[in-house]
């Protein structure tokens, strides 16, 4: 595993994604920074981070997913294997916010950005953003956020969490072929609040009460309805009131 560790970058997704366009990259070459200017979450959400304080990562993953309807697989490895790896520091109560925020009881202290790339010759790159709360005590501006240290009243060492993450990433994708039937189910029983009553906002502006009952096979959000039907969601189609 490569990692290059940067002082500050923009957005080490966008990093990492220059480099591969610019010349060979290793698989699972991973990209650390110590600050980000440009963070972002899904749909171009922003993801701040105070410096220095928080593991902010990206690692290139190769040829994991070969059939592009099958891309939410990738968002299940990954998501999974940092909660494997945040199980080894005893961090409680951990869930995954679908798609895939980590929280830990109701706060949030990670997300995931997974973008995408099919080249010519029918093979998918993937470039995977990690943005994990490790260190940060100061979320005064974001009150359902939170971070390791906070949750565990200790510090932590960025670097052994770095090598955990990658290390369950790659014994996840080896394992996806025979394990991947256990793995969506241990996605599901993971997901934050499913089976719970729960009100939930469309983007329309409408809310309405609903229970989550799982994920489609393409990632979109499962909900029983008021009325006994399911209804499913894409990403920001609807939005958790909790």
């Amino acid at each position: 595993m490569k990692v290059i560790k940067l002082d500050a970058i923009d957005s080490t997704n966008e990093f990492l994604k220059r480099l591969v366009n610019e010349q060979f990259v290793e698989n699972y070459t991973v990209i650390t920074a110590e600050n980000q200017t440009k963070g972002k979450g899904q749909m171009g959400a922003v993801w701040v981070s105070e410096k220095g304080k928080n593991l902010i990562m990206s690692v290139l993953i190769k040829n994991c997913i070969t059939d592009a309807n099958q891309l939410f697989n990738l968002n299940i490895i990954v998501s999974l294997s940092v909660v494997e790896a945040l199980n080894e520091f005893k961090i409680p109560k951990l869930a995954i916010k679908w798609p895939n925020d980590i929280m830990s009881d109701a706060k949030k202290i990670g997300g995931i950005l997974i973008e995408n790339s099919l080249k010519s010759d029918g093979s998918i790159f993937s470039i995977v953003g990690l943005g994990l709360n490790v260190n940060q005590i100061n979320f005064d501006l974001l009150p359902k956020a939170s971070s390791m240290a906070l949750v565990c009243n200790q510090q932590f060492d960025k670097e052994v969490l770095l090598d955990f993450i990658i290390e369950k990433v790659k014994q996840n994708i080896q394992l996806w072929e025979s394990k991947s039937d256990v793995m969506w189910e241990t996605y599901t029983n993971k997901l934050f609040k499913k089976g719970i009553p729960m009100p939930f906002q469309k983007l329309s502006g409408q809310n309405f009460m609903g229970m989550i009952q799982g994920v489609s096979a393409t990632g979109k959000l499962r909900i029983l309805l008021e009325d006994d039907t399911v209804a499913k969601f894409d990403i920001k189609e609807i939005q958790f009131l909790y």
